[in-house]
């Protein structure tokens, strides 16, 4: 658990197993924050968590997300101001639709324990 305050950094600290760059920030003891980026042009890879829930909010760009067994099947659009959940066990993909990078804020619970935490050998929409 970090009780310090914790700047965002100019330079991602970690390549998710998505792909996209991830920006670390606080983290307690039942949950983390962090910064989530994706290039523009960009389509991550498919996957989904063993136990962590993700909850979303996008503060820059625009773009689509795919949620397993949500929404019809459709991605949902998301642009500043959107937010949704990633369940666990849930596949889930996204891409970036806009002409900057699709930016947004990912609360983990529990916090990431660490990349062995994501299914990556799932079938995405893209």
């Amino acid at each position: 658990m970090n009780l310090e305050p914790v700047q965002l950094k100019a330079r991602y600290d970690q390549i998710a197993p998505d792909k996209s760059e991830i920006y670390l920030l606080v983290a307690g003891s039942k949950g983390s924050l962090c910064q989530c980026v994706l290039p523009v042009g960009a389509t991550s890879l498919p996957v989904a968590h063993r136990t962590v829930e993700e909850l979303w909010y996008f503060v820059e760009g625009l773009g689509e997300v795919f949620r397993q067994g949500m929404n019809d099947g459709q991605p949902t659009p998301v642009t500043p101001g959107t937010s949704l959940a990633i369940p666990p066990g849930k596949t889930f993909q996204f891409r970036n639709k806009g002409d900057v990078p699709l930016k947004f804020m990912i609360v983990t619970m529990p916090p990431w324990p660490g990349d062995a935490e994501a299914i990556t050998d799932v079938a995405g929409l893209w």
